[in-house]
């Protein structure tokens, strides 16, 4: 018997129509039986790695003595979701003579079957077929062209990697930096993510760069210049030593600019300096990948990537797109002959623009994008030789396809073919340049020509399509008017979930390491095609604490009071990307067979071990700063006396029998609260110890300034004070004397000292631009208190 493992009911049903015998299939609960062959299927991951406490009971409560969380044999166990499913298909391996891996054609697809495999021991014969499309060649060409699965160990690997290395930050970091904000009296839970921690970092860095915008005017000098063949106008380009400019070359004395305009137009003659002319041609825009297309459709459509993920799974599952998940934007050599079927299909679909494309492209052309070498596991997302009748679709369906076939069309139209032009004319020893871009063939950009300012890049649109004059160099020219024009300097744009999609992508452009930057400026960027989008979803629709909003009819995104929580309490090394896209780098090279997964987790490992014992530092730094006289010898003074306070008892909980009794200090006098909080809400009155007033009481454990309930148990420490929540609203300044404390954060501004409701707290006087606050300690702020 051969058991074919679909990721999914939808590929398995689509499968069993292309198998031999399918007339005769039986569809049982969970599978369908055609001759010697079994079709099975998962739903996604049918396994999940299991939580720290099932490591060891220790690991049950956030405590920093626990950390870090360092598993020497990894478990994982059965998603209670999945586990009749995953009793048909254990039944069905034991039965089975050979087994066919019918994952999607991804790191995930390969990994979410082979984990099934290794969790049950497998040791048969195991195949792996790559479905890159659902329709019926597709599928019997994949069937020929099975291969042995352990070929594809390397594509296993970088997804077990993946998902171990994001498990040890997810457990460690946030318990870490989560214990380290209670510690501050912070009562916050910090999700840490390899990929999403640095994405959202670029909307908070990016919305504070708004905050801290100040355009800029500056001057602009254009001249008119005759020529007997024409005219034209050319700009000043300033020497590097001239007086006005900024350090970005913007000129900002408006009178500098009237002088040296008065001055030529008395002496008006002129010199040709330079004429260089290029024939230049630019091949067809590649087909898309799934960022692209995210990228692209966000901007046409406005849809989310999540939204466009969506309806192209969609139109995938009904044959009418390849598969939908791809990071490639190239094709397969062998696909070139379905062009004549695809574009027939096209001309008769119903589409007016796509039929009068298809109809007039060429199946002959062969552009850039048909090359095997750079196509990876799967290929870039076209339209299948199925005819697609348009009036079925959804609109947003139509769109996508509308998109996706547009660029396929293109792969048969000849190159963009312009010639650009460049004229310099030196003018009293001052030099002015224009350039012209005229089409000469426009192949390709037929069919984009309603779009332009989203297609092209910056560089293609600086240049006008406009006819220069036949100039020659030496030539003279007059000047024969002029022009002084006044512009403004433009903020950066928000983010949309389209532009943050790109900016993951394009990774490169953000990282702080210069030389790093030219490295990874060829990567994939941070996160896979397949979970940008739901990254962005996430951090935008979580319902406990989300750390992004969409406003306007653009969505533009905005970050949240936890986002700059968040950010501002992390190290530069989990909110810059530069560690993410290097892991990214290496996971691709994994995935390829250049790159151990031992060495990498093992990197990832002391990564984590590093960032922990600088946050215990710290802490352990902060605590012996809040002792009070009993445990230090020291002597408590000034108005910071914090009356909120966490002491052992030695007393077990007499709910839950793990936790311990801790002395808290609340709004309302001392309690007894469980350590386990907030698994366990016991608490106990200390006048009368045997009373659970948990209900009346829960509310002393979120006591402050902050309405978000703590989300674990505070660190144990004897008597450790709890410094209170910084309040959202600056009170009366008490001391704005001490200018050397520098915020440690911006480098910008100095901390004052603010009154608040239980002791002082000490802000940023650069104010919403940074929005840094830190604890009182003796009257000073509390990372200078323990400074001589």
């Amino acid at each position: 018997m051969r058991l074919f493992i679909a990721e999914k009911p939808s590929v398995g049903r689509e499968l069993s129509q292309v198998l031999p015998d399918s007339q005769n299939a039986k569809r049982h609960d969970g599978y369908i039986v055609q001759g010697d062959d079994v079709i099975t299927w998962a739903f996604g991951h049918m396994l999940e790695q299991v939580e720290p406490g099932e490591y060891d009971e220790k690991y049950k409560f956030w405590r920093f003595e626990s950390l870090p969380i360092l598993p020497t044999s990894w478990k994982l166990k059965i998603k209670s979701s999945s586990a009749k499913q995953f009793k048909v298909i254990s039944d069905l391996i034991k039965k089975a003579t050979t087994i066919v891996n019918a994952g999607d054609p991804d790191r995930e697809g390969q990994l979410l079957i082979d984990e099934m495999l290794d969790y049950l021991g497998n040791t048969k014969p195991v195949e792996r077929i790559l479905l890159n499309a659902l329709d019926e060649k597709s599928m019997r060409y994949a069937l020929e062209h099975m291969q042995d699965n352990k070929k594809y160990q390397p594509l296993k690997d970088s997804a077990l990697a993946r998902s171990r290395a994001d498990w040890l930050m997810g457990m460690n970091l946030s318990r870490a930096y989560t214990l380290e904000q209670q510690h501050l009296g912070n009562k916050v839970t910090f999700p840490i993510g390899r990929v999403k921690t640095p994405t959202l970092a670029l909307v908070v860095r990016r919305e504070r760069e708004l905050q801290n915008f100040v355009p800029v005017e500056y001057y602009v000098l254009q001249v008119q210049y005759g020529h007997e063949k024409g005219a034209f106008w050319a700009t000043w380009k300033p020497k590097d030593t001239q007086q006005g400019l900024d350090p970005d070359g913007h000129m900002l004395d408006q009178t500098i600019l009237n002088d040296l305009r008065d001055r030529l137009m008395q002496s008006p003659e002129g010199t040709v300096s330079l004429v260089e002319k290029k024939k230049k041609k630019e091949g067809q825009r590649l087909p898309f990948s799934l960022s692209s297309l995210q990228i692209v459709a966000g901007k046409l459509y406005n849809y989310t990537p999540q939204e466009v993920l969506d309806i192209a799974q969609k139109l995938y599952e009904k044959k009418y797109t390849s598969y939908p998940r791809s990071d490639c934007e190239y094709l397969p050599v062998n696909q070139l002959s379905d062009g004549k079927a695809i574009l027939s299909n096209l001309v008769n679909m119903g589409h007016k623009e796509l039929a009068a494309w298809a109809k007039d492209s060429n199946p002959a052309i062969k552009s850039r994008a048909w090359n095997d070498s750079k196509v990876t596991a799967h290929h870039a997302i076209i339209p299948t030789t199925v005819r697609c009748p348009l009036h079925t679709l959804s609109k947003g369906e139509q769109n996508i396809y509308f998109l996706i076939a547009q660029a396929y069309i293109a792969q048969f139209y000849q190159e963009h073919v312009y010639e650009h032009t460049r004229i310099e004319v030196t003018h009293q020893e001052e030099l002015f340049t224009t350039t012209g871009r005229v089409v000469i063939d426009l192949g390709w950009k037929a069919l984009y020509k309603k779009v332009k300012s989203t297609e092209e890049s910056e560089e293609n649109q600086e240049d006008e399509e406009k006819s220069l004059p036949p100039v020659r160099k030496g030539d003279a020219v007059t000047a024969k008017d002029s022009k002084v024009d006044q512009r403004k300097t433009k903020p950066p744009s928000r983010f949309t979930s389209a532009t943050l999609v790109q900016a993951m992508k394009e990774i490169h452009k953000y990282v702080k390491d210069e030389e790093l930057k030219k490295q990874l400026k060829d990567v994939s960027g941070i996160g896979t095609e397949a979970t940008r989008a739901t990254i962005i979803d996430d951090l935008i629709h979580n319902k406990k604490n989300p750390f992004l909003k969409e406003e306007g009819k653009k969505k533009i995104l905005i970050p949240t009071e936890s986002a700059y929580t968040l950010v501002d309490a992390l190290p530069d090394s989990l909110l810059y990307p530069d560690a993410t896209a290097q892991w990214e780098e290496r996971l691709a090279k994994m995935s390829e067979g250049t790159e151990r997964i031992d060495v990498f987790l093992e990197d990832q490992t002391k990564f984590v071990v590093q960032l922990i014992e600088d946050v215990k530092r710290r802490v352990g730094n902060t605590a012996k700063i809040a002792m009070p006289k009993s445990e230090t010898g020291g002597k408590r003074t000034g108005p910071n006396r914090n009356p909120s306070i966490a002491q052992q008892t030695g007393r077990s909980c007499p709910k839950c029998k793990t936790g311990e009794l801790l002395l808290r200090k609340g709004k309302f006098g001392e309690f007894y609260g469980c350590s386990g909080f907030p698994t366990c809400k016991y608490t106990e009155n200390v006048s009368s110890p045997k009373e659970n007033v948990s209900g009346a009481r829960e509310s002393r454990v979120t006591e402050g300034n902050t309405s978000s309930t703590a989300k674990v148990s505070m660190p144990q420490r004897p008597r450790e004070e709890i410094i209170p929540p910084i309040p959202l609203s600056d009170g009366k300044v008490l001391d704005d004397t001490h200018k050397e404390y520098t915020c440690p954060r911006c480098k910008k501004g100095y901390l004052i000292q603010y009154e608040s409701q239980l002791e002082p707290v000490w802000k940023c006087s650069e104010g919403q631009a940074c929005r840094t606050t830190c604890a009182d300690v003796e009257g000073k702020p509390a990372i200078y208190a323990n400074r001589k």
